[in-house]
């Protein structure tokens, strides 16, 4: 059963989805340790949250930082019911013009740092018995977008990390949902991507529009952060939470439809997966 008084800890708080769900944290009452690379950043956020908030400065690529910002909440508050891990950024490019430094260090954001922080907060939810680990992926976890190739796959490898930790986690009472938006109106597309830009003429319509389409409608996303930070708190008050909630429609529609075709194409090939075993 969820606590009625959780302690929360959140990744990223500095903008977008992390702030809103901060601020729609704190204003419950509830404790809360939020971060950003720069704790003066955040520091508003729990100016009025009576020692209930705790702004930490936290680069989730920092394997030290990671440990002393754990350290630092569970100290404060004992114990730690909700973990959100929602720091990272977008990187675009075609498969082809990706530019390694660029790759690499995504995947030390979005991937490696979920992964450092995940470990770091274990420890306090298993001697608990209880806790919630949130993993804020994307669609792109669960769709390949052309153009966003490298970004999906710092997400998917997410998605796969925490199918084992729900298996892992579940029987000693520890929930993992990870939370996939499609497009919302943060500042995602302004501030917080980075692009190789096409220059290959053969990816102009698909990688190259992708990337000048995803920095046009910056701003004129119908997704409401606010109302998703509403439906991660939801989630935390159920006593079965779901493994994954995606949100917005055009993430709904391109999720579903991605994954019916993709397990209608499976199912047509049985006859020839099944032939591959041992006869008898």
């Amino acid at each position: 059963m969820p606590t009625d008084t959780p302690v929360w800890f959140i990744t990223g708080c500095s903008t977008g989805f992390g702030r809103e769900l901060a601020r729609l944290v704190v204003d419950r009452g509830w404790a809360c340790a939020v971060t950003a690379r720069g704790a003066d950043k955040v520091a508003d956020l729990v100016a009025d949250a009576d020692g209930r908030g705790l702004a930490l400065d936290l680069d989730v690529t920092d394997q030290a930082q990671v440990d002393a910002a754990v350290a630092a909440a569970v100290a404060r508050f004992g114990r730690i019911d909700v973990l959100v891990n929602n720091a990272g950024y977008g990187y675009q490019s075609s498969i082809e013009e990706g530019e390694e430094d660029a790759i690499r260090a995504q995947f030390e954001a979005n991937t490696f740092g979920l992964f450092a922080m995940t470990r770091a907060v274990l420890p306090t939810m298993r001697a608990q018995g209880s806790g919630h680990v949130i993993n804020v992926t994307s669609v792109a976890g669960l769709v390949g977008f052309p153009g966003s190739g490298y970004y999906a796959a710092s997400k998917h490898a997410v998605e796969g990390f925490s199918d084992a930790l729900h298996a892992e986690g579940e029987p000693i009472g520890i929930r993992v949902t990870c939370v996939e938006p499609g497009p919302f109106r943060t500042d995602w597309a302004g501030r917080s991507l980075r692009q190789t830009p096409n220059r290959i003429a053969a990816y102009a319509d698909t990688a190259g529009k992708r990337l000048a389409d995803t920095r046009g409608y910056s701003g004129t996303q119908v997704g409401d952060p606010v109302r998703a930070g509403e439906a991660m708190i939801a989630l935390t008050r159920m006593d079965q939470p779901p493994r994954h909630m995606v949100l917005g429609r055009f993430g709904m529609d391109a999720v579903t439809a991605k994954l019916r075709e993709r397990l209608d194409e499976i199912e047509g090939q049985r006859a020839a997966s099944l032939a591959t075993d041992y006869p008898g």
